[in-house]
């Protein structure tokens, strides 16, 4: 048996992230992912605009130029955001022209604004771009132009520009005759004022403009934008040192994640955290109002739920967005029938950690630690590890054939007269063999098993290539075999989008073989299209093509083509990693647990490959100290936590939910440091939720956890909230059964709270008899 200690460690009683040392704040809070309507501004402060920019500077948003429709603007406003006030800005000097599709930036205590669209468009005269740059300093309020040596970026209207370590950098745009994809930089330090074009290698993105960039992590990120036929929904990445574009593409990774944001132009798109966030915009004649958030680390796109009291600004295009703090505000813009807005809009970002389930797990099947299975595969039975656990809550079909090894490993031992408390002695892996399968094509389905992704380019960087498209079907046949429905679906959508007319006839002829009938037919219909037909019939490859394939084309092109009446539904069932992981925790895992866990008397079964995934301190016990009973003693530290919330600790560790009652959090607070999680997502939701969700319905809960754990902060808290709802709190079912010291304990806060309103009535009586 073992005691749940970190091994080698005396649990210390003062490290930050002890429940004792928990210090919270108690608001007020911005609820996350709420859209906040703040005051418009009103008409005689500054006109309603799009095309302007917005920089945020301490506590304010400045807004400069535009249009409102009527005439371009040069007017500098300001919205503090403490006191949610309108202004105009100070100025003094010389300001830029009045213009549009300019840009602005900050860099310490000044803005810069470079370029632009100016003239009168009231009518039609003296319109041109500029590549000016004018400096307005925060402090005093001057406008400073700058004058420069040298050759200089041609004008233009609609670019980018980013700040990075003291320089500024120009992308792109319009120069009034063609759209622009050079590079541009110079320091805004010193006296240099020089520019320097820019060589930029690597995948550029075609020429563009009405694009957002953002800077996150060194680079500079462009997303969408107007470039003609080219326009696309591609993300590109530019690395500042290195000078090189990158376009970032994650559509041959198959993990059933949202696609990116369609094609747009007239958006924004801001940087928080390991976030970049898009926003608005025209996407192909419509103006959608939803938020898409592209994850750095992970390379993948979501939708923002907003929270349900949101107010949610109308979709519009040419607004301008900014970030304080941790909330993104909204100005302005174009909305429906080409109306000018005057609205401002606040957006509460949320900064969790991220979730690592799946990251976990992929170090679990790459390091092959504890595996208990092993996979005989292909005709020259290549060998391959595998952890039951992750194997039997993904599969139904791979579940039944671990579950015939068992037996006949059961059968063995008994047979062998085989000692399971003998040192010397270790047990056998259990052997599931699949002569049938590709070892290549099988390693994929594993990968998916644990990370619910495949990427099929991992040693093929063409993702079209005869051997990866062949490879992908093998992956498709035993997503059939194994039941798989969602890698079945995701490996259809692949094959869809990647047979082409140079690998087609290799997909028809495999699919032929290996009789999958969905993607034979996708082939078929594939070849006899009028566009497709006669390139792919006069290819050197069709010559070669097995004959009955070759009239079944031929028949199939001479028969009418019959349009369908509606498109097929593409059946989008299947589960993914956390609902596999859940039922493996709830039902499906207990006949294959290999682990006790001993909490406060009560035994829990459990299975040592997710704990050890998940949990440092079970990797290295299981690696080192394996208990020679096959359990362990769970505390955290010296504290035994309630079953309530040990179970919400199992449901974090096996699929990542971090929905809790607040008196589980109290508990839970010190487990990601002393179980060694990978960060500290789980410790910022119980923050978070105790923060929050404390009320007077689920108070006497959490006075006893902190009473329990010597949460002392907490528990004052607690016993504060009790005071001031006292009649409330007294009624509840759950205070009857509070204990003695409990119930002095609130008995004496009541009195404190008594004896502080005596001594106001007191001290206000005096003042008022000394007065008179």
């Amino acid at each position: 048996m073992a005691i749940a200690r970190p091994p080698g460690m005396e649990f210390d009683h003062n490290w930050p992230e002890s429940a004792e040392c928990l210090t919270l704040d108690f608001g007020p809070f911005e609820i996350v992912h709420r859209w906040k309507r703040m005051p418009e501004c009103d008409e005689f402060v500054g006109a309603r605009r799009s095309k302007h920019t917005v920089v945020a500077y301490k506590d304010a948003i400045y807004v400069f130029g535009g249009d409102n429709g009527k005439n371009m603007l040069n007017d500098l406003l300001r919205f503090d955001v403490k006191d949610k006030s309108w202004g105009r800005a100070f100025t003094t000097g010389n300001p830029p022209a009045p213009r549009y599709h300019h840009s602005a930036v900050v860099n310490e205590s000044s803005m810069f604004v470079f370029g632009g669209y100016t003239g009168d468009i009231h009518s039609n005269s003296n319109l041109t771009n500029k590549n000016d740059l004018f400096e307005y300093k925060f402090a005093t309020g001057q406008w400073v132009e700058w004058k420069f040596i040298g050759k200089t970026p041609p004008a233009r209207s609609a670019h980018g520009t980013a700040v990075y370590e003291g320089k500024l950098w120009i992308f792109a745009g319009y120069d009034g005759n063609t759209r622009l994809n050079d590079m541009w930089t110079i320091s805004l330090l010193g006296d240099s004022r020089m520019w320097d074009e820019v060589q930029q290698i690597g995948d550029c993105p075609p020429t563009c403009c009405n694009f957002p960039v953002a800077v996150a992590r060194d680079s500079m990120f462009v997303f969408s934008g107007q470039s003609g036929a080219k326009i696309t929904n591609s993300l590109f990445q530019f690395h500042f040192k290195k000078k090189c574009w990158t376009r970032i593409s994650t559509e041959h990774i198959l993990r059933g994640a949202p696609p990116p944001p369609t094609r747009r132009y007239g958006h924004t798109m801001v940087a928080f955290d390991r976030h970049l966030y898009v926003f608005g915009g025209a996407a192909d004649s419509t103006l959608p109002n939803d938020l898409h958030s592209y994850d750095l680390d992970t390379q993948s796109w979501s939708v923002i739920q907003f929270s349900a009291d949101s107010r949610v600004p109308s979709g519009r295009l040419f607004h301008a967005a900014a970030v304080i703090g941790d909330a993104m505000y909204v100005f302005g813009g174009t909305v429906d029938n080409n109306v000018r807005s005057g609205e401002m809009y606040r957006f509460q970002f949320s900064c969790y950690p991220k979730c690592t389930l799946h990251e976990d797990f992929g170090r679990l099947l790459e390091s092959r630690q504890f595996c208990d299975v092993e996979f005989v595969v292909g005709v020259e039975g290549k060998q391959i590890p595998a952890h039951t656990a992750m194997i039997v809550a993904r599969s139904q079909w791979l579940r039944g054939r671990i579950r015939y090894a068992k037996e006949q490993m059961e059968k063995y031992l008994d047979r062998e007269c085989y000692d399971e408390t003998s040192e010397t002695q270790t047990l056998p892996m259990l052997e599931v063999k699949l002569p049938d399968a590709n070892p290549e094509a099988f390693e994929m389905v594993l990968n998916y098993i644990y990370t619910d992704r495949i990427d099929p380019t991992r040693k093929s960087k063409d993702p079209f290539s005869n051997n990866v498209i062949l490879l992908m079907m093998d992956v498709y046949r035993l997503a059939l075999m194994f039941h798989m429905r969602r890698l079945e679906q995701l490996c259809i959508q692949y094959l869809e989008t990647s047979i082409n007319h140079k690998n087609v006839l290799v997909a028809l002829k495999n699919a032929s073989q290996l009789k999958l009938e969905f993607i034979k037919e996708f082939c078929l219909k594939f070849i006899v299209k009028e566009s497709n037909y006669n390139q792919i019939v006069m290819s050197k490859e069709f010559e070669t093509l097995d004959q009955p394939l070759m009239v079944e084309i031929i028949r199939r092109r001479q028969m009418p083509q019959i349009r369908p009446l509606s498109e097929p539904v593409v059946d989008a069932s299947g589960t993914t990693l956390e609902q596999d992981m859940e039922q493996l925790l709830k039902s499906i895992g207990k006949e294959f647990c290999d682990i006790t866990l001993k909490l406060d008397g009560v035994l829990i079964p459990s299975h040592k490959a997710i704990l050890a995934a998940r949990c440092s301190y079970f990797e290295a016990m299981f690696r080192s100290f394996m208990p020679e009973d096959n359990s362990v003693v769970i505390a955290i530290g010296e504290m035994i936590p309630s079953r309530q919330s040990f179970d919400t600790l199992l449901r974090y560790i096996y699929y990542g939910d971090v929905e809790m009652p607040p008196e589980d959090s109290l508990y839970l607070f010190s487990a990601p440091y002393f179980y060694g999680f990978t960060n500290n997502r789980l410790q910022a939701f119980c923050k978070q939720n105790l923060e929050m969700n404390v009320t007077y319905e689920n108070v006497i809960q959490i006075l006893e956890a902190a009473d329990r754990i010597q949460a002392q902060d907490m528990k004052k808290h607690a016993l504060n909230l009790i005071v001031h709802h006292y009649t409330k709190v007294a009624r509840l079912p759950k205070f009857r059964n509070l204990s003695r010291d409990l119930l002095l304990d609130i008995l004496e806060a009541l009195a404190d709270d008594m004896s502080d309103s005596k001594l106001c009535q007191d001290l206000s009586s005096i003042s008022l008899n000394s007065e008179s």
